[in-house]
């Protein structure tokens, strides 16, 4: 399926669910990504701070930043800078999304994980983005794990992908967690 079209369908569909169901979605695939041992094993994480219309992360971040060195991504130019989170020093940037301010930027090489957000994801680990490729550049090299979290609806079957394309290692929905064989 083309990037265009998934972008259009799941957008739809995310705008249906209810606040009930996207709670307890985030809940849901949350609690099962604690519980992976790459999670527990991760102490860098690079995590995303959730628009109103993704999969939200902000209990999540409340919940585990006394334990794990949480980290979010900044626009620079055409690329992602990575800072430390913390609650108290986030400004509204690019695109209407809270990052974080300073200039005590990390190297990806440092993250043991990150936690990837998109539009849609396929069970080969495929995902679409919102258009920009900042993921796609960030994580092409990144040994660190990569897991996709979403709604169930922002699982599709396929998803056609270019050579630039980064794909996840694990998806999780609120109903299930696809591991992801290695290419």
């Amino acid at each position: 399926m083309k990037k265009d079209e998934i972008r259009r369908r799941v957008r739809a569909q995310k705008s249906m669910l209810t606040e009930y169901e996207r709670r307890q979605a985030a809940d849901d695939v949350f609690e099962q990504l604690e519980q992976l041992a790459a999670f527990i094993m991760s102490e860098h994480i690079l995590m995303y701070h959730s628009l109103p219309d993704e999969l939200s992360t902000h209990s999540f971040l409340d919940k585990w930043h006394g334990s794990k060195h949480f980290y979010l991504p900044r626009v620079n130019g055409v690329n992602l800078d990575i800072l430390p989170y913390e609650q108290t020093s986030l400004q509204l940037g690019a695109f209407h999304i809270e990052e974080p301010q300073g200039d005590e930027t990390v190297s990806i090489d440092d993250i043991e994980m990150v936690v990837v957000p998109a539009m849609a994801y396929d069970r080969q680990g495929n995902r679409v983005g919102r258009g920009k490729g900042y993921y796609d550049r960030l994580l092409a090299d990144s040994k660190a794990i990569k897991i996709g979290v979403a709604y169930d609806c922002q699982l599709v079957d396929e998803i056609d992908t270019d050579s630039f394309d980064q794909p996840v290692d694990i998806v999780i929905t609120q109903s299930r967690t696809y591991k992801i064989r290695k290419r």
